[in-house]
């Protein structure tokens, strides 16, 4: 790689990972779509998982005590089960009409949210569960399986402090999940694996600079902020897809 092309993935990556630090999520969705314009696809995706399980660990002693872990059981085993049919849908049906059905929920959804909507009690294992499903359909079927989780947190009592928590360990628990799918297709190159030493310094960085930004921030801002980068991470998903089907 060219010094520029360096130059430009750190500097993606530190901005990603600025916004994982202080959200909690949309480190991939953003890294993912910025390296893929200057390297390929294959080299970006196993790389940006190892990044995502490193910025998950760095934070995670923080984090630990205020995880919500009643509902973390239930979402990631239905992920994990539902994740199989989204990777047959994906290999059975247009991925790209979906991304925009997808995208289009989650804006409604944020904007629910952005109005006042909230849940008064946790769902229960049943519900929870479904949302997990809902997380695996999109993620086997498109890589994106954020969202629904992310929506549910915030949505439900468990406040920006427990939701912020549980959001990064329940990524830690389906990145490494996906690590180890990869790593049986051998995906997990050495090549793979010098691209995201070569980010882990700017990964750091970003990270440490977020999370000591969610620390000093006001709980009512933070909330406004999150679900301003859903918003802007379900637009650019409703991009990919349309450009998608206008080729």
């Amino acid at each position: 790689m060219s010094a520029a092309v360096i130059s430009y993935c750190a500097f993606c990556v530190f901005l990603a990972a600025m916004v994982r630090g202080y959200s909690g999520f949309g480190f991939s969705l953003l890294t993912i779509t910025s390296l893929s314009l200057a390297l390929p696809t294959a080299q970006v995706v196993p790389a940006i998982f190892m990044l995502e399980i490193a910025a998950s660990l760095h934070l995670l002693p923080g984090i630990w005590k205020v995880i919500h872990w009643k509902s973390l059981a239930p979402l990631i085993i239905g992920t994990i089960a539902a994740t199989p049919i989204g990777v047959w849908f994906l290999a059975n049906i247009h991925a790209a009409p979906m991304q925009v059905a997808l995208a289009a929920f989650v804006l409604t959804a944020t904007a629910l949210l952005w109005r006042g909507f909230a849940l008064i009690t946790m769902p229960g294992t049943a519900a929870t569960a479904t949302v997990g499903a809902a997380a695996g359909l999109a993620n086997g079927a498109f890589g994106i399986g954020g969202p629904p989780v992310i929506l549910f947190y915030f949505a439900t009592p468990a406040g920006n402090i427990g939701g912020r928590a549980s959001i990064i360990f329940y990524f830690l628990a389906t990145d490494a999940a996906g690590l180890l799918f990869q790593a049986r297709e051998g995906l997990l190159t050495p090549d793979a694996a010098k691209l995201a030493a070569m980010f882990i310094v700017p990964l750091l960085a970003g990270i440490w600079l977020g999370n000591r930004s969610f620390k000093t921030e006001d709980p009512v801002v933070f909330r406004k902020w999150v679900l301003a980068i859903l918003a802007a991470l379900a637009v650019l998903t409703a991009m990919k897809g349309i450009y998608v089907i206008a080729q």
